[in-house]
């Protein structure tokens, strides 16, 4: 029982993903996780499904990602919480607004709708945000999810399909070997290092880099915020990596709690609260949506995204071990692109053709 065709290292959205495609191509699929599928950086994350377009094979692949979600969603189960409530990214200066009109100019050229609100429409869109505010650009097309139970949903999906969930730690992966903290070794000539923060350890010379975030949820204050809200600030965030930065970015839950972030830290060397960026996240949220000042936070707390030089993942076989494949370096995309990379990925396992350009996330 230790030989199989494909082994997938790391349940989270993107490994339980990509078992799921490999088991549906026909391979007797191994599925290694030592928690339950979704508990890792998944559960960290907001569940934001997003186009970006920070360079044009990140568009592609948030693009052609979104599709597959749209065609997965009706046969996601309720506790998955998909929701099509679009993202209102909003602007406060004249900079900003020169970033949304080139947004909405570059995403109707790649065939995504979307619409620039004047001040007075995104205060009918959102009612609660502060007053003085440019502009705001909606992309309808955008959506949320509950990542954990998505990741448990696909990896049944790969058990159902004939998979098999192995719950023990990898403790190292390579030359057609998956080697288990329990000792024992499964085979395979297809192995997936979908471990996220975990993947540098398993296959050495990754260049990926751990990048801490903070999400805080608040108590239940239904209809505060009623789309995902990101300041256009949060893509200036994103590109920093040498200092600790902060944007802000709410999310509205089914529960009626609002979903708070966000922060990236390099460098950061365990998974504890920094009192400090959390304030900072917080401040910056409260200044955006003064109301959250009145609205408890319930919970807080962090993951680890794994970021690439480039900003683009890692999808395909690692150069220097034939037997390897890598589904990592996703940084903050990766329930957006988890349907996306799996297929890019399996394309690859199998032979066939894929539907975009695999080229730019090769290894």
């Amino acid at each position: 029982m230790s030989k199989f065709d494909s082994i997938v290292v790391g349940a989270g959205i993107v490994g339980s993903a990509c078992a799921l495609a490999l088991a549906r191509a026909g391979m007797r699929v191994a599925l290694v996780e030592a928690d339950n599928p979704g508990m890792g950086a998944t559960a960290a994350a907001m569940g934001h499904i997003v186009i970006l377009d920070d360079s044009p094979a990140q568009f592609r692949l948030t693009h052609y990602s979104q599709q597959l979600w749209k065609e997965l969603a009706n046969s996601l189960p309720p506790s998955c919480e998909y929701k099509p409530i679009g993202t209102l990214w909003i602007a406060e200066d004249d900079e900003e607004m020169g970033e949304i009109v080139r947004k909405h100019g570059h995403y109707g050229e790649g065939g995504v709708q979307t619409k620039i609100l004047s001040p007075d429409q995104v205060y009918a869109f959102e009612p609660n945000l502060r007053s003085g505010l440019s502009a705001g650009l909606l992309v309808p097309s955008d959506c949320v999810v509950d990542a954990p139970a998505v990741a448990k949903h696909l990896a049944e999906q790969c058990i159902a399909a004939g998979g098999l969930l192995i719950h023990e730690r990898a403790i190292a992966m390579g030359q057609g070997a998956v080697q288990l903290a329990s000792g024992a070794v499964l085979q395979s000539n297809r192995i997936v290092n979908a471990a996220g923060e975990h993947a540098g350890r398993l296959t050495e010379g990754l260049p990926i880099r751990p990048r801490k975030g903070h999400l805080a949820l608040t108590d239940c204050y239904p209809g505060l915020v009623r789309h995902q809200i990101v300041e256009l600030g949060y893509l200036k965030s994103a590109h920093l990596t040498t200092e600790d930065s902060v944007a802000f970015n709410v999310q509205p839950r089914a529960s009626g709690q609002i979903l708070i972030g966000s922060s990236r830290q390099f460098d950061a060397e365990n998974a504890e609260v920094d009192s400090g960026v959390l304030s900072r996240m917080l401040e910056r949220a409260i200044r955006y949506l003064p109301m959250l000042e009145q609205i408890p936070v319930v919970r807080v707390w962090t993951g680890f995204r794994t970021a690439t030089p480039d900003k683009l993942p890692l999808i395909g076989p690692w150069p220097h071990d034939e037997s390897v494949f890598l589904a990592t370096g996703h940084e903050g995309l990766g329930i957006t692109t988890s349907l996306g990379t799996a297929e890019l990925l399996a394309a690859q396992i199998c032979g066939r053709e894929a539907e975009i350009s695999i080229e730019p996330y090769l290894p």
